[in-house]
C-alpha cells in the first residue's frame, strides 16, 4: 500500500508546465488524521522526583477548543485555496504578458514558484490534518484563469495591479491568523502550558508565506501597479472579490 501511494504522489507532482500539482488528495487517504488539535505537549516525569529547576514537573498538556479547532480547520482550507488561485493567476498571466515584455520572464518564474511552495505546504496540512479542501476549488480556479488572462491582457500595468490587489488582501489574511494563534500561544504560557513545537511551527511558516506575498506586492508596485489605466477601481474590484472568496471557502 505505502509503495503503491508513493508511486501515486509521484505521478501526481509532475513538474510538467506550470499548473498546480493537486497532491493533497492522495496522502489523505493513505494516513490516519495527525492534528493540532494538542497544542501543548508535556513529557513524563517520575513522581517519586521532587520537583527542582532542573527537574521540573511536566506542563500540562490541554487540547484546542471545538472553536479553536474550527478555526484552524477553516484557516487552512482558505489559505489552500487561496494559493490555488495564486499559482493559478500568474499561470494565466505568464503567456499574454511575456510576449510583450519577455524581460518579465524571470520575475514572473519567481513569483510562481513561490506560490507554488506555498501551495505544496497547505496541501500537504490539509492531508496531513485531513482538513477537505473548499467545495468551491473549481468556481475559484476557473476565476483566476479568467483574471490572470484578462489583466495580462490589460497590459503590464494591470496585471501588476492584481498582484498588488491580491497580495494586499492576502497578506491583511495571514497577518489575521497570525495574531491568533500568537494569543493562544500566550494563553497557554499564562496557564502555565507547554506550547507544542507543531503549533510554534505553524505560526512561523505563516509568517514566512506572509512576508514573501508582501514581498510580491512591492514587486508589484514597483513595476508601476498603480498606473494601470482605472486602477482604483480595478484595485477595488479584485481586492472586494478577493474578501468574498475568502469568506465563501471559510464556509464551504
Amino acid at each position: 500500500m505505502e509503495k503503491a501511494v508513493i508511486n501515486l504522489r509521484s505521478l501526481c507532482r509532475s513538474t510538467t508546465g506550470l499548473a498546480p500539482v493537486l497532491d493533497f488528495l492522495v496522502p489523505a487517504l493513505a494516513y490516519p488524521r495527525r492534528s493540532l488539535r494538542h497544542a501543548s505537549s508535556t513529557t513524563s516525569s517520575s513522581a517519586s522526583q521532587p520537583p527542582s529547576p532542573a527537574n521540573a514537573p511536566p506542563k500540562a498538556r490541554r487540547p484546542l477548543s471545538k472553536e479553536q479547532s474550527a478555526f484552524l480547520d477553516s484557516a487552512l482550507r482558505v489559505n489552500q485555496a487561496g494559493e490555488l488561485a495564486a499559482t493559478v493567476i500568474y499561470t494565466a498571466q505568464t503567456p499574454p504578458l511575456l510576449r510583450s515584455h519577455p524581460h518579465l520572464r524571470s520575475l514572473m518564474q519567481h513569483m510562481y514558484s513561490q506560490e507554488a511552495g506555498h501551495f505544496s505546504t497547505f496541501n500537504s496540512l490539509l492531508a496531513k490534518h485531513r482538513i477537505r479542501p473548499t467545495a468551491m476549488y473549481p468556481v475559484w480556479k476557473v476565476a483566476a484563469t479568467a483574471l490572470g488572462w484578462g489583466t495580462a491582457m490589460l497590459g503590464r500595468e494591470a496585471a501588476m495591479a492584481c498582484t498588488e490587489a491580491v497580495e494586499t488582501e492576502i497578506g491583511d489574511h495571514y497577518n489575521g491568523q497570525v495574531r491568533v494563534l500568537i494569543r493562544w500561544m500566550r494563553d497557554m504560557e499564562e496557564r502555565g502550558e507547554e506550547v507544542g513545537e507543531e503549533m510554534r511551527g505553524l505560526v512561523e511558516e505563516l509568517k514566512r508565506i506572509r512576508d514573501e506575498e508582501l514581498e510580491h506586492l512591492d514587486t508589484a508596485v514597483g513595476e508601476d501597479a498603480r498606473e494601470a489605466k482605472g486602477w482604483p477601481v480595478l484595485n477595488n474590484v479584485i481586492r472586494g472579490g478577493c474578501r468574498g472568496a475568502i469568506w465563501i471557502s471559510e464556509r464551504i
